[in-house]
């Protein structure tokens, strides 16, 4: 014979709280201070009750569900911004579904219908492409959405959360320039994505008003793989230039596995600028000087945002949010003004604003 499940009212009884209480934690519609929630999660595991959101829902006519979709969640970048999203939704009493459109188009529908599907209360999305999908522009007047990342904020459908692409390609290649840096190469993944063209123009026009001719633009794709077979060929090809930026993490993977497969040290033989920043760009023999993307603050301002449309904020224009990428100064960049290779070096100037054990952070605002 099957157990009976447990109840709410169970639950409310092991944890000595009300019923109301236990609903509250559970839905999120009251807070409830933080001791009192652990008691009846504390009960709720030890009965092995699970709420029935189907009947939940039904009653309250509120789903708690939040959808979330995003290009690649084997991309690094994106894999954090979904992480700090369900932080922030559990906090607030609301659960996370997630879907990637595995930088497909068609997949990208099918993925968008599903979770809609569920009748969330909100949606973050990272389109694929610079083509919005017609199933987020057919739902924007109803459900509260907020575009991120891979987004034009001007004439957007709704609530835009990007960072100044453009100055952040301006960063990277004021920072070669500045080291004597003339041949410089510029590795993208898509030039159809806004924040991959933005920062393509901003480092190419820098880059041509001090040296007189554009730089090399190199197409590696998404794919860490493939973007390291076409820096290959053209390698095979091309004379090496004396500095590469890499517009992704995903092309700066491929831009290291191609000069490593040629024995290319950096920055000895070629300096590189990576962008976004982790870990591992700094437990490197070589530390890469990288463009640091505001991750948390990104993933943070999308869902307030988000919970403020949630609430009733939708008499509100559609509102773009433009944060600031910061430069993390390390060992890639060879400083040919000084003639002398900073790879050898054990220490490093002060930084202009602050410094960490990671590298020196060069804050534009």
């Amino acid at each position: 014979m099957s157990r009976k499940k447990p109840s709410i009212k169970e639950v409310a009884a092991l944890a000595g709280v009300s019923i109301a209480t236990v609903s509250n934690v559970f839905s999120g519609r009251k807070p409830v201070n933080d001791e009192l929630k652990e008691s009846v999660h504390k009960a709720a595991r030890e009965l092995g009750y699970q709420l029935d959101r189907a009947a939940s829902q039904l009653r309250s006519g509120r789903t708690r569900i939040i959808a979330v979709i995003v290009p690649d969640l084997t991309d690094t970048f994106f894999a954090t911004i979904v992480s700090r999203l369900e932080t922030a939704a559990s906090a607030e009493g609301y659960d996370v579904i997630v879907a990637s459109s595995h930088n497909n188009r068609a997949v990208e529908s099918s993925r968008l219908k599903a979770l809609l599907a569920w009748r969330p209360e909100g949606l973050i999305a990272v389109p694929c492409s610079s083509t919005m999908p017609p199933e987020l522009k057919e739902a924007r007047s109803t459900l509260p959405m907020v575009l991120v990342d891979r987004v034009a904020a001007e004439g957007a459908i709704a609530d835009t959360v990007t960072i100044d692409n453009r100055e952040a390609g301006e960063i990277a290649a004021r920072h070669l320039l500045e080291r004597g840096h003339q041949n410089i190469a510029i590795g993208v993944s898509d030039l159809d994505h806004p924040p991959i063209l933005e920062r393509t123009e901003g480092a190419a026009a820098i880059i041509e008003a001090q040296t007189g001719k554009r730089p090399t633009i190199l197409n590696l794709g998404s794919d860490i793989t493939a973007g390291t077979r076409t820096l290959l060929d053209w390698m095979e090809r091309n004379p090496l230039p004396e500095a590469i930026i890499a517009l992704t993490n995903v092309t700066t993977l491929s831009v290291l596995s191609a000069l490593a497969e040629h024995r290319i040290d950096i920055p000895s033989r070629a300096s590189v600028v990576a962008f976004d920043d982790y870990a591992w760009m700094s437990a490197r023999n070589t530390g890469l000087t990288a463009i640091r993307q505001p991750v948390d603050k990104i993933a943070e301002t999308a869902w307030r945002r988000l919970l403020q449309r949630i609430e009733g904020d939708s008499k509100a224009p559609v509102t773009p949010a433009v944060l600031n990428a910061s430069l993390i100064v390390r060992a890639s960049v060879r400083d040919l003004e000084a003639g002398e290779d900073m790879h050898s070096q054990t220490h490093t100037p002060a930084p202009r604003d602050s410094a960490s054990a990671e590298g020196q952070e060069k804050k534009i605002h």
